[in-house]
């Protein structure tokens, strides 16, 4: 089931989202996730947050900006299981365009999304960690 956010679901996300980037980010300090834990905090209930529950338990959740993504995550043991797949089908629904930008080391981030019709329209560097960024897009 797909809700939105609710105050008490924040410790739970930031859990989901700390144990995602450093699983799915090898090639950037860990330091960084823990240092921006706090502000991440802060700031992720400003997003219009999804969350995706199974079984009473937070298997994921996505945060949007407008059409943006800022950033969709699934716990551990949730992976493989097409909860990423359901919050974007669900985002399409709402939104005829979405973008988001994902690290070009990501290489399984980038297939997922290209499987799902995003497209790559340009690469830049993540002034904050120094990693190559792909912006990606899509449209209805």
């Amino acid at each position: 089931m797909i809700r939105k956010y609710q105050k008490s679901d924040l410790d739970a996300l930031m859990q989901i989202w700390l144990e995602g980037n450093l699983d799915a980010h090898d090639f950037i300090d860990p330091s960084y996730w823990h240092d921006n834990y706090e502000l991440v905090k802060k700031e992720l209930p400003n997003a219009q947050l999804y969350v995706d529950e199974e079984e009473g338990e937070i298997a994921g959740f996505v945060g949007m900006q407008g059409d943006y993504i800022a950033g969709i995550f699934v716990k551990r043991d949730y992976r493989g299981r097409g909860i990423g797949g359901k919050l974007i089908d669900f985002l399409k629904l709402k939104h005829d365009k979405l973008q988001l930008s994902v690290y070009e080391k990501n290489e399984a981030a980038i297939s997922f999304y290209q499987n799902r019709g995003f497209k790559l329209v340009k690469k830049e560097i993540d002034q904050e960690t120094g990693a190559a960024d792909c912006l990606m897009k899509w449209d209805a």
